[in-house]
């Protein structure tokens, strides 16, 4: 990667083995889905990321009873056309001392077709393919928020959200890119009724700018 990692520039403060990692889901257009743990921003190790084990159960949104079949490196699962969305709390336990747990919530999300939100946090497009996104977190923008896009070539920037919780990105290339987005929350939380102090929430989308 020609930059720093995904995780460096979306967390520098919480250098975790958990907040290392994202979710992401890629599709080539009506074909199946294939989920991804790891660091979008770099190569895919041989095999898959050495973590990939942990992700076991990703839930579709809206439920979906169609298998789940593991390959090197990701899961592939056959979906309706149109944008994917995923949600998985599971894959790390908290962590850190009692009283001070923190844990992690991915949703990841395929395509740029829609423009509602239909996970907690997510990046939405203001238009059908358009190059401008909002920030989306239980159902409201999210104004001054960081957003790091990481290009087909894997070269990655951050931009910020506006007032309106808007960003507009300049897709020079064509191929596949990924945009991430971590919002923390703190208090008195649980995460599979484990007290965590700390959630953090990270959300992506990938889509292909033809």
């Amino acid at each position: 990667m020609k930059t720093l990692s995904v995780a460096l520039l979306a967390l520098l403060s919480v250098p975790t083995l958990a907040q290392a990692h994202e979710i992401w889901v890629e599709r080539d257009g009506a074909g199946p889905a294939r989920i991804y743990l790891g660091e979008p921003g770099d190569p895919l190790p041989e095999g898959g990321d050495p973590e990939f084990e942990k992700l076991k159960a990703p839930r579709i949104v809206p439920a979906s009873q169609a298998p789940q079949a593991r390959k090197a490196g990701y899961i592939e699962v056959a979906v309706p056309a149109g944008d994917v969305r995923v949600i998985d709390d599971s894959v790390f336990e908290p962590w850190g001392e009692d009283g001070k747990k923190e844990g992690v919530i991915y949703y990841a999300r395929a395509g740029r077709s829609e423009t509602r939100a239909a996970l907690p946090l997510e990046i939405v497009p203001t238009a059908p393919g358009a190059d401008s996104f909002t920030l989306i977190r239980d159902g409201k923008p999210v104004p001054d928020a960081k957003i790091l896009a990481i290009s087909p070539d894997k070269w990655s920037k951050s931009f910020q959200t506006d007032a309106q919780g808007r960003v507009t990105l300049p897709l020079n290339d064509k191929g596949r890119y990924i945009l991430s987005a971590t919002q923390e929350e703190k208090g008195d939380l649980t995460l599979h009724g484990a007290p965590v102090a700390t959630l953090y929430h990270m959300a992506t989308i990938s889509f292909v700018n033809d």
